[in-house]
């Protein structure tokens, strides 16, 4: 028999949280490790000399010499202010665009009730499915026809509001305590009063992460923009960097740090913004 003094050591082993913990934590660091690395290689990439082998075997992930003038040239050699401009502009018109269309469909669809309200929620879902290639044409010749080719407008044109977003929204609508919405009718709110004061401020985190979704997905937006654009001072950054494959005949080191200058403001917006991601305590206002 097994001594019974052993037993409860090797019980408290075997049931220990923190062993638990630590499998997890490992599984999570090398999933982490796996994302985070095609982007410290591309770093490395823009910080290495014109002297080092980038093909070398076996591969060197840190610089021998670190250096800048990859990025100094880039950015002397090519117009890379006026494509963080032309993206800044772009982006921010678009996440206006969608929060304040996307949190206005979804709020008659997520707390008024009328005929045929579920069917126009599954119609607008269902666009999901459609590729942007199905629609791309007919959207270039609208922008054409309207003269909104080479504008700012014309790139913001086809992502004024989403299907996501409009559903993301509904979700978080949704999730408001109608005593809150009770409240505010009884103070005469209208409906678009309870959109803006109600509904809104309680659903701040679900706004967050919809701005940084589209802000990500029309920062690195290349195929509208190929399309609509032919004048160069109206790039935005994605095309800047492709022009890099033709102005260094495939100069890795430089095309590398033309593409860390182009993903590092999508990187700060979502480390910036991220703590709002937290869930909100929507009934706090409501008494028991």
């Amino acid at each position: 028999m097994p001594n019974r003094k052993q037993q409860p050591i090797v019980q408290s082993l075997t049931q220990w949280p923190h062993w638990r913990n630590l499998g997890i934590y490992v599984l999570l660091l090398v999933i982490a490790l796996v994302m985070v690395f095609p982007l410290l290689w591309l770093l490395s990439t823009s910080l290495k000399g014109s002297t080092e082998n980038l093909l070398a075997n076996p591969p060197q992930l840190l610089p021998q010499q670190p250096t800048l003038a990859n990025y100094r040239q880039v950015w002397q050699s090519n117009p890379f202010g006026q494509y963080f401009l032309n993206s800044t502009v772009v982006a921010v018109l678009t996440v206006a665009a969608n929060l304040l269309l996307c949190s206005l469909a979804a709020y008659p669809l997520a707390r008024l009730s009328f005929l045929g309200r579920d069917t126009l929620l599954a119609l607008i879902v269902a666009t999901i499915m459609i590729p942007f290639q199905v629609v791309m044409i007919p959207l270039y010749i609208l922008a054409v026809n309207l003269g909104l080719r080479n504008t700012y407008l014309g790139l913001v044109l086809p992502y004024l509001a989403s299907a996501f977003g409009i559903f993301l929204m509904r979700q978080a609508f949704q999730g408001v305590p109608k005593e809150l919405e009770e409240a505010a009718r009884m103070d005469g709110c209208s409906d678009l009063g309870i959109w803006w004061n109600v509904m809104l401020p309680a659903t701040r985190p679900a706004l967050v992460t919809l701005g940084i979704f589209v802000f990500i997905g029309t920062w690195g937006e290349f195929l509208w923009p190929l399309i609509l654009l032919d004048r160069p001072e109206r790039y935005t950054l994605p095309l800047g960097v492709a022009r890099l494959a033709g102005s260094f005949s495939l100069d890795w080191r430089l095309i590398a740090a033309g593409s860390i200058l182009s993903v590092l403001p999508a990187i700060l917006v979502f480390v910036l913004l991220q703590r709002y991601i937290v869930p909100t305590e929507t009934g706090s206002g409501v008494k028991g």
